[in-house]
């Protein structure tokens, strides 16, 4: 990838005692092998090198000012953009302390992509407890990205995909309590939600005519009523909204069968009530290749599906397949939207 129209990926650094400094490394040494577009790691550049002493990896880390200038570095080692101070930072050991230089390597990211330096956004893992341990307001990653972007009060809808070449899947409802899914869940938050995912499918994805299945959310998809009525009350009406608008919309399915191999080649994307029903079969499914899209935001952004994994950071067992496809296919979805 190279000319003046080319835009490096910015890469977030993620909680810095977990493992994405490690999955950077390594991604970054693969790159030969396993061709990535090139992209800037975001964060403090003394927790890469201690990282890579500690693992034993021969990257080189140079320091840039700019996205443009790290492009330029890529070739010859992992061009990093410091935002501040060096961190006391142990591989393995969250510290609430580390929350304020994880917050700014993201807020310093999405700036970069907004003002045209970078081409989008690939976030690292966050420890959403540790955040909150130091005072973050946010449920996670996809509502503080919202957040960012909000216009005064009006806070755009964020639509959490994980995609893999093999399946998608969309949870209606993301971050909370599975007792309190049906009373958040509603007719219209489904049609919002599935609107969303059908036009970046449309616009990033290059699909030209989305297949979405809407999956029920109680067994059997409620069976007519003997298994509850969110199924009829609320998730069809969804449904028949989508297919009035021209949405190709199908269901409520029962989620225990929709996910077969024969069911998937059906629809583009799967909608998902709750989180776990989301979840559960896609990282059965892919799980070293699954990647977390965020949609209906205006700007790209995409992050490996798997969290910091605390346990096996600094110890080289980590691997970067998840991110590795996280940056192709933030690429990809740029060159589609462009």
């Amino acid at each position: 990838m190279t000319g003046p129209e080319i835009l490096p990926l910015v890469l977030t650094m993620g909680d810095p005692a977990g493992i994405g400094p490690d999955i950077a490394l390594m991604a970054y040494g693969r790159r030969r092998e396993a061709p990535l577009p090139p992209f800037v790691f975001v964060g403090r550049a003394g927790v890469l090198q201690e990282r890579a002493r500690l693992l034993k990896l021969d990257v080189p880390v140079h320091v840039v000012d700019t996205p443009a200038a790290g492009l330029r570095a890529f070739g010859d080692a992992l061009p990093v953009i410091d935002t501040g101070a060096a961190l006391t930072v142990r591989a393995g050991a969250p510290d609430p302390a580390n929350a304020p230089a994880t917050i700014e390597a993201i807020e310093r990211a999405v700036a970069m992509v907004r003002d045209g330096q970078a081409a989008a956004v690939v976030t690292n893992p966050i420890a959403k407890h540790v955040l909150h341990d130091a005072g973050f307001a946010h449920p996670g990653h996809t509502e503080f990205l919202a957040a960012l972007v909000a216009d005064g009060a009006d806070v755009p809808l964020p639509v959490m995909m994980l995609w893999s070449p093999d399946l998608a899947v969309v949870p209606v409802t993301i971050h909370v309590a599975l007792r309190r899914v049906p009373d958040l869940l509603s007719t219209d938050l489904i049609v919002r939600t599935a609107r969303i995912v059908a036009r970046d499918l449309r616009a990033r994805f290059g699909i030209a005519s989305p297949r979405l299945a809407l999956a029920g959310l109680n067994p059997h998809a409620g069976e007519n009523g003997a298994m509850g009525v969110e199924d009829d009350a609320v998730v069809r009406p969804a449904v028949e909204m989508l297919q009035a608008e021209g949405i190709a919309a199908t269901g409520p399915h029962p989620a225990d069968t929709l996910f077969r191999a024969a069911a998937r080649g059906r629809y583009d994307a799967a909608l998902c009530m709750y989180h776990d029903q989301a979840l559960i079969p896609i990282k059965t499914i892919a799980f070293d290749d699954a990647v977390n899209v965020t949609l209906g935001l205006p700007f790209i952004r995409t992050s490996p599906d798997h969290g910091t994994a605390f346990d096996i950071a600094g110890t080289g067992r980590a691997r970067p397949d998840s991110l590795m496809a996280a940056l192709r296919l933030a690429a990809r979805m740029a060159g589609s939207r462009a």
